[in-house]
């Protein structure tokens, strides 16, 4: 059974130690062990029984103290470009208008044939390419999304796609354009509590489906993309993942939403006290909502707060940050957090201008562009932050390769 620490306690007639580690949390929010042992075995096996070979036997025993790194990265996006001008001939907008605002000038969006599910594990193969690893090797495919391709879920697609033999664990992570950086989280603590070695973080969205094109306050702001990193463990001395800060917020989910329509009826109940309109009927989302100035002042004032907590926990000042990668939603956004963190512009990472605010897939997208450009270099640390609807929001100070 799991404690509340998430380790699993091991259920077997008879054990060769009663010696029980110590288990607590790191201000990073991670676990350690501490005592005679740092080893800790999680098995269900009885004794005599027979042993079956299966994926997860080589992530037994694990090591609580162990790191992880980001070892590739990947990403993808449509081939269809929407500009500015584009948009103008379809809303009362202009490319001034919408540049001068939000920084975006074009955006990407799915069209033909294409779909999230292609996207994605062209991000991820590009990723495993990148580290030359074996998508057979994969412990655990998370596909950070908030708008799949079925309603249960995209990630066992990405493993069937992606041609994974041993069938890895894979699951989808809803948490809008935070989701990447809870993705990254997630991932990190399978391996340092889970035993699992090699962690497959994709984040995609395809937002042009939720956009009402004929309003011009939130359909110049989104676009589709994919991105990916894989994430392996390692020695503690290595660790790639310094310390992280996250939070979510109910009362402010009313600020951005798509939520589900609701079938209005005149008379819910019979005079008998029967109910009316059974079976219900088929129900869909609605477009994206947004209060855009609820939103900027939400970002501009919990995401500085969470880099700043997140830093404060690996021990770092922003000095000791190579640069800052946020969430691409809006660039007076990343201005406003970059100024506050006394951030200069040349260590400030952004492709917002080209692909717009793609979800889940902005942070991944852009640190690929810059890992391939050779701007993000082995060993730099990077301070990462998503923020969106939910409202949640995160940062992580990673440091590449």
């Amino acid at each position: 059974m799991a404690n509340a620490s998430g380790f699993f306690t091991p259920s077997v007639p008879r054990l060769r130690s009663k010696i029980q580690p110590s288990i607590g949390v790191s201000r990073s929010g991670f676990c350690f062990s501490a005592g005679i042992s740092r080893r800790v075995v999680c098995s269900s096996a009885i004794e005599g029984a027979e042993k079956h070979v299966s994926p997860s036997e080589s992530r037994m025993p694990k090591l609580v103290s162990k790191g992880c790194k980001l070892v590739g990265c990947g990403s993808a996006v449509p081939s269809l470009s929407v500009s500015n001008d584009d948009l103008s001939k379809i809303v009362d907008t202009s490319d001034e208008w919408i540049s001068v605002r939000t920084g975006i000038r074009n955006r990407r969006v799915m069209s033909g044939k294409e779909s999230l599910k292609k996207l994605a594990v062209e991000a991820a193969r590009k990723a495993l390419e990148m580290a030359d690893f074996d998508p057979n090797d994969l412990d655990l495919i998370l596909m950070c999304t908030s708008t799949p391709e079925d309603i249960f879920g995209s990630a066992p697609q990405i493993q069937r796609e992606l041609g994974c033999r041993n069938s890895p664990l894979a699951y989808d992570i809803t948490a809008a354009c935070s989701g990447f950086v809870l993705g990254l989280i997630s991932a990190a603590s399978h391996i340092r509590g889970g035993g699992f070695r090699n962690v497959l973080v994709i984040g995609a969205d395809g937002l042009s489906r939720f956009v009402d094109w004929t309003d011009r306050g939130t359909c110049i702001l989104f676009g589709d993309a994919a991105g990916a990193v894989l994430v392996q463990a390692c020695d503690a001395e290595e660790d790639g993942l310094l310390s992280f800060d996250l939070h979510s917020d109910g009362e402010g989910g009313r600020h951005l939403g798509a939520p589900i329509n609701e079938n209005e009826t005149d008379e819910l109940l019979g005079s008998n006290g029967s109910a009316l309109d059974f079976p219900p009927k088929k129900s869909s989302y609605s477009c994206i909502q947004m209060n855009g100035k609820e939103v900027f002042r939400f970002a501009v004032r919990c995401v500085p707060q969470s880099i700043e907590s997140a830093l404060e926990k690996a021990g770092l000042v922003s000095g000791n940050v190579d640069w800052l990668l946020l969430h691409q939603a809006n660039q007076r956004i990343i201005d406003a957090v970059a100024t506050r963190l006394d951030f200069p512009q040349e260590k400030v990472i952004s492709n917002l201008a080209n692909y717009g605010n793609t979800s889940a897939a902005s942070i991944p997208l852009a640190l690929d562009e810059a890992v391939r450009s050779g701007k993000v270099k082995p060993g730099h640390t990077i301070a990462a932050a998503g923020f969106g609807a939910g409202l949640t929001w995160g940062s992580a100070i990673i440091r590449w390769g």
